[in-house]
């Protein structure tokens, strides 16, 4: 089966496991690498998989749901005090990293149907305190400053550990009906599945489902509480509409004529006139884009600029006092502060006027983003 690139640097590992996809008895038509792909587990992270009769738990990922958000304002400025003392706030609302909540958040904020799910539903007391909060990693939230005058707001995190848990119980159910069934797809290869008609795969896809609600949900009250921290430095002001992407999911959609289920790993989903977001690092653009609806990637396009160096190696080989001087020359308030987190510097990750360039074709800016000041985990 064919596998089609938007990039030319697709590192060996990577191209090592989309030729595993490509490989899948149950692919269908072909593989999609994005121009941001780098190597994941079982599958390149930013790729897509279509699938027929077929459910792969780990070409979702342990993050489910895991997306972005964007909200614009009708704040035009903010001075670096006013963008402090925003942060300042921001943190006392918002637990970021492996912090929670200290008290259980109002279950009106969650999604329904919890009862019915089986490892949802033994995670949901725990989610309560879950809500709102970033996670760590490549999670952010990011005020910026956009080309059409206005400061915006952009937020990148998942499903906690509620996702991590349903895909950790999912896939390993997969595993053990794949050996049972001496499946040729062995466990190293990290892409075992659970065929449509069984009862694994139909709790799955419920309790996926949840979980990229509830990462919406996650992120929309984290949005609620950086517009109440913008508020109490800038006063009233507008606020525009919530755009909302995830880009760890798998869904039923009509691609080529036919019904497959979509597998997107990394990967945000672009149709036709739909908005999404593509960010770049700490101290680089991010943007706000328009989809074109390109058949050849199944309607999808990248979901950021995709890392270039492992997290390890990045806090091994990067400069710390560069990467500074680097984000402060160009006058973001960051959050790089010593080596640990050099594996979220501007140079661990790809050049993503590269990566923009690389995918014109699947999606075209609207908004472009310059960041003014970053939260992490």
């Amino acid at each position: 089966m064919p596998i089609k690139m938007w990039l030319e640097d697709l590192e060996d590992g990577a191209l090592a496991q989309a030729k595993n996809l490509a490989n899948l008895p149950f692919a269908f038509k072909h593989i999609p690498i994005m121009p941001d792909s780098h190597q994941g587990y079982g599958m390149p992270i930013g790729s897509i998989l279509a699938t027929k009769g077929v459910i792969v738990p780990n070409a979702v990922g342990v993050d489910i749901g895991c997306g972005m958000c964007a909200m614009k304002t009708s704040i035009e400025h903010l001075e670096t005090d006013a963008l402090k003392k925003t942060l300042g706030i921001a943190r006392q609302l918002i637990p970021l990293g492996f912090n929670w909540h200290d008290e259980a958040q109002d279950a009106a904020l969650m999604p329904e149907g919890h009862e019915s799910l089986d490892i949802v539903g033994r995670g949901y007391h725990k989610a309560l305190k879950q809500i709102g909060s970033l996670g760590g990693g490549n999670h952010f939230i990011e005020i910026q400053k956009g080309s059409d005058g206005f400061i915006w707001v952009m937020i990148h995190s998942g499903s906690r550990n509620l996702g991590y848990s349903v895909a950790k119980w999912y896939n390993h159910a997969a595993e053990l009906l794949n050996e049972r069934y001496h499946s040729a797809v062995t466990k190293d290869m990290g892409l075992a599945f659970l065929p449509i008609e069984t009862p694994e795969a139909k709790n799955y896809i419920n309790e996926m489902e949840y979980c990229v609600e509830f990462a919406l949900a996650n992120r929309q009250l984290m949005m609620t509480r950086m517009m109440e921290a913008l508020g109490e430095v800038a006063g009233d002001f507008e606020r525009g509409d919530l755009i909302n992407e995830s880009h760890n999911f798998a869904a039923w959609e009509n691609h080529f004529g036919e019904n497959v289920m979509v597998h997107r790993k990394g990967a945000t989903r672009a149709y036709e006139g739909e908005l999404g977001m593509i960010p770049g690092s700490q101290g680089t653009n991010s943007y706000i884009v328009r989809g074109l609806g390109n058949a050849q990637s199944f309607k999808s396009c990248s979901h950021g600029a995709g890392r270039k160096m492992g997290r390890k190696q990045a806090q091994r080989e990067l400069n710390l006092a560069e990467e500074i001087e680097l984000l402060n020359k160009k006058g973001v308030i960051h959050a790089v502060r010593n080596t640990k987190d050099l594996d979220e510097a501007t140079n661990a990750y790809k050049d993503i006027d590269v990566v923009m360039d690389n995918q014109k074709d699947l999606a075209e800016i609207v908004v472009e983003l310059n960041p003014l000041a970053v939260l992490k985990g």
